[in-house]
């Protein structure tokens, strides 16, 4: 079985790949290959259960057509300075370029025309100088809010022009190995995803890995075994916070999401907001091994009393560490170890206090938890010392941003890690040392959410169909 492209990963990078490629060349021969099911045979059983299941063999809000971005809270970042590192690699001028076109795509596609943060200037001023009072950043970022239930509509779409258009797609297949000869790519070894067995060997001399942040540990194995140029990257880890939608208001009725940046004492590591839901819901998400992830929602018609957010701390190690994905995976298994195997919550309070959080004390507070089967423990016990002064420092800084963020009450839910950790050596062509092999999106360590490696996935459909 010969193919002119072959595409590893049905997140956004790779089947926006793949439309470009096929409204460029509509006579291409394409393979897009997922480990997952297709979007609308997708869900998640937690909705009736009112508890994670652990689906095998893999979860279905991070695996399936889309990607995790099929249940995320579904926001677009319009902009260059946010979601990634693919400036440094080809140019903010062309990166904003293909994302101001990608989102063209999108709102063929369906989704809504309005778009959050760009009104209310003397607003924005007011909260740019609260930021700089407590010694933050705040980057300007128009934001699309598909919403996850529209987004789900929007990707099922998208899929469904894709195979109206020939694009052929292989769910529940996962690919075993790359097939690499002579420093030059042949093809890949497909096997079934829920046996593992060997179905059979594809071939092109035009391989796209784009696998997401679920997919860069298989990408780091396959870089050592086949010698793809990588480095250790950045590990993000940090925690979901929960407050009150009314401490929140004076932010998300201006920007509705807030990107802030600090570089808190002593250790001055990058901590920044990340992934704001207004209204939102703090959702699990598991990876391999079962580990439990956490993560946050927003739909646009159900609204809860409260905001959610990540802080996410930065950590860059040197040699001879090279393992960030395993760091990351080492630390969320502490905490699922406390939290028997769930996510756990903690007040902030409580941190203060040297203390764990009893779960009859989450009752107590104005904040009521939207994470039903969260565990009440201690974060402290489980999470870097390092990491967790920066989220401390961090949080006492948002204070003169948003009054009242660090209250007792104050939620934070643990761990929130991104597995985006390794970063491929890529030229501007977004090609590996390995001649024909492509790597994009997050699990190339260039992107970071939804916009991005949507973008990254045009410019590479747009190259191949040259």
């Amino acid at each position: 079985m010969n193919f002119d492209v072959i595409i590893v990963g049905a997140g956004p990078a790779g089947i926006f790949t793949a439309y470009e490629l096929k409204k460029e060349k509509p006579e291409v021969n394409i393979l897009l290959i997922e480990a997952g099911r297709a979007i609308d045979k997708r869900s998640c059983p937690k909705s009736k259960t009112q508890k994670c299941v652990s689906c095998k063999p893999y979860c279905h809000i991070t695996s399936g057509f889309s990607g995790a971005g099929a249940f995320s809270d579904g926001k677009l970042s319009l902009n260059y300075e946010v979601g990634g590192d693919l400036p440094e690699l080809i140019g903010s001028p062309i990166v904003q370029e293909f994302i101001d076109y990608t989102d063209t795509i999108y709102l063929d596609f369906g989704a809504d025309t309005r778009v959050e943060g760009i009104d209310n200037t003397d607003a924005v001023k007011e909260i740019r100088r609260k930021a700089i009072v407590g010694g933050l950043k705040l980057i300007d970022c128009p934001i699309r809010h598909l919403g996850t239930e529209k987004a789900q509509e929007i990707y099922f779409k998208i899929q469904q022009h894709l195979i109206k258009s020939g694009v052929e797609i292989k769910f529940d297949t996962v690919v075993s190995d790359l097939i690499v000869d002579n420093n030059k790519i042949k093809g890949i070894s497909l096997a079934d995803s829920k046996t593992k067995k060997y179905i059979n060997n594809v071939y092109s001399d035009k391989v796209i890995v784009a696998t997401g942040r679920k997919g860069a540990d298989w990408l780091k194995d396959m870089c050592i075994k086949h010698k793809v140029n990588h480095r250790a990257g950045t590990v993000d880890i940090g925690v979901r916070v929960e407050l009150r939608n009314e401490v929140m208001e004076s932010v998300n009725n201006v920007l509705y999401e807030s990107k802030l940046i600090g570089y808190p004492a002593p250790f001055n590591d990058k901590v920044r907001t990340f992934c704001q839901n207004p209204g939102g819901f703090v959702s699990q998400e598991n990876y391999d091994n079962d580990l439990a992830i956490v993560n946050g929602h927003s739909y646009k018609n159900i609204k809860s009393d409260n905001t959610n957010l990540a802080i996410l701390s930065s950590h860059n190690f040197s040699q001879p560490f090279n393992e960030p994905i395993e760091y990351g995976k080492k630390v969320a298994e502490l905490v699922n170890m406390l939290g028997n195997g769930k996510i756990l919550v903690q007040r902030y309070g409580d941190i203060l206090d040297g203390k764990r959080t009893w779960e009859k004390e989450l009752y107590q507070s104005n904040v009521k938890h939207t994470l039903p089967d969260a565990e009440a423990g201690d974060l402290t016990s489980a999470m870097p010392y390092r990491t967790m002064t920066n989220i401390l420092n961090f949080i006492q800084a948002m204070d003169a941003v948003v009054p009242g963020f660090a209250s007792r009450e104050t939620l934070l839910y643990g761990p929130e890690i991104k597995f985006y950790s390794n970063k491929i050596d890529l030229d501007k062509n977004f090609e590996t040392n390995i001649k024909g092999l492509y790597c994009l999106g997050d699990s190339s360590g260039w992107t970071r959410g939804l916009m991005m490696a949507s973008a990254m996935g045009v410019i590479m459909g747009r190259y191949l169909s040259k």
